[in-house]
């Protein structure tokens, strides 16, 4: 039982990767036909839009197929999920504030540093709380 435990986890775990992965590029790509075919001319405006359906994408996948055992109601989930990507923002602000602003290491290893704590904090609070 508990191998069959560690393989469903290891199963979502790898399908979380492949969403995610998904929904980035579904967000870069609405970005730059943003910026590059539809003419925005502002691009925090632009990664906004994009970034608002890059969460979409991420939460549609998220319930259908990275946690398809999970139950409950389309919109509980939906405002869980939600809630939970603007704590992690947060949440990756503040470790860029510190990691960059106060401690004056580099941004770039700094986001990577963010970018992983997002993801493993993402996967768990999913998990055990929106997608339970």
């Amino acid at each position: 039982m508990r191998a069959l435990s560690e393989r469903m986890l290891a199963s979502e775990v790898v399908r979380y990767g492949i969403n995610g992965l998904l929904a980035t590029a579904l967000h870069f790509m609405v970005l730059y036909c943003a910026l590059e075919v539809w003419g925005f001319r502002s691009a925090g405006l632009a990664n906004g839009a994009a970034a608002c359906v890059g969460i979409a994408a991420s939460f549609l996948g998220s319930r259908y197929f990275v946690f398809r055992a999970s139950s409950g109601s389309f919109v509980g989930q939906g405002v869980r999920f939600v809630a939970l990507y603007a704590v992690i923002a947060l949440l990756h602000a503040l470790v860029l504030y510190l990691w960059s602003d106060r401690a004056g290491w580099d941004y770039r290893l700094g986001f990577l540093v963010a970018t992983c704590v997002q993801v493993a904090c993402s996967f768990l609070a999913n998990k055990l709380v929106v997608f339970k």
